[in-house]
């Protein structure tokens, strides 16, 4: 059986990797919005995400206001990818056959 990172497992903090993964770099601003989560909640994930190297900050004081930003770090893509390929490891490899035979009489949705 794959085991799962369990620092990724958490919901909230696969989504930050994820978005990070795709963003390439967001602000503490841009990740409360994007993720729909409170402040603290949000420090809170971010803090233990750091605390292993799978995020990087940098301090942005190119504006008026300096602004945090979060990147992943080359360890932090790596666990996420090595999750998403525990996760798929875990799926049957046919999902539509599975899911034909958790139906009631084993019967095919047919198609719209």
């Amino acid at each position: 059986m794959e085991i799962l990172d369990p620092l990724l497992h958490q919901p909230l903090r696969t989504q930050l990797a994820a978005f990070l993964a795709g963003a390439g770099e967001a602000t503490f601003t841009e990740l409360k919005r994007q993720l729909d989560v409170s402040d603290g909640n949000l420090d809170s994930h971010l803090k233990k995400l750091i605390a292993a190297d799978y995020i990087n900050v940098r301090k942005d004081e190119s504006a008026a206001r300096i602004q945090t930003c979060y990147a992943l770090t080359k360890t932090g893509r790596a666990a996420l990818q090595s999750y998403i390929l525990a996760l798929q490891k875990l799926l049957p490899l046919d999902v539509s056959a599975t899911e034909t035979q958790n139906k009631p009489g084993g019967a095919k949705l047919q198609s719209a």
